[in-house]
């Protein structure tokens, strides 16, 4: 459990833009089984193919369960790789497949949110963590003199990033 810790202060770099998908569905009605199962169902399979195939862009995931509620918190590499998924063949026929089963069903709803986070608009820290989130998506860097509050993170120079 401890073997990916990184006992310490740590943070990532902020010299690049990320996307950040959020994406989930809540469960309206849980009788309804059947009008819901299949769309949580329709998720594990682009799961794979995003963690196996990292020329797609995806950096990170990281699934959440709160019933009635799913949430996913996605890393991209790009605005262009994300939309260009989202037209690719397995996620295609999944979408088309949930709008022909979300007509008229009131027992599952889904949600997406996206954001473009420019370079240099971002920080994070991590303490006595595992790699996780943003810092497993673009990696880890010690916390430094000039690294050691959020707003400095947030203001750093380029000569504070060597």
């Amino acid at each position: 459990m401890g073997a990916d810790l990184q006992e310490g202060r740590f943070t990532t770099k902020n010299d690049e833009e990320i996307v950040v998908f959020v994406i989930g569905m809540r469960i309206n009605r849980f009788r309804s089984i059947r009008k819901w199962l299949p769309v949580l169902l329709a998720m594990p399979p682009m799961i794979k193919e995003l963690s196996i195939r990292k020329e797609l862009g995806c950096l990170h995931l990281h699934s959440y369960l709160q019933l009635p509620a799913t949430m996913m918190i996605q890393y991209w590499e790009s605005e262009e790789k994300l939309l260009a998924y989202a037209k690719g063949e397995k996620h295609s026929k999944a979408w088309k497949t949930f709008n022909k089963r979300a007509k008229g069903n009131h027992a599952v709803g889904i949600y997406h949110e996206t954001y473009k986070v420019p370079k240099e608009s971002y920080e994070s820290i991590y303490v006595n963590m595992p790699a996780f989130g943003l810092g497993k998506a673009l990696g880890t860097e010690p916390v430094s003199a000039s690294t050691n509050t959020a707003k400095e993170r947030l203001r750093r120079t380029k000569e504070d990033k060597n």
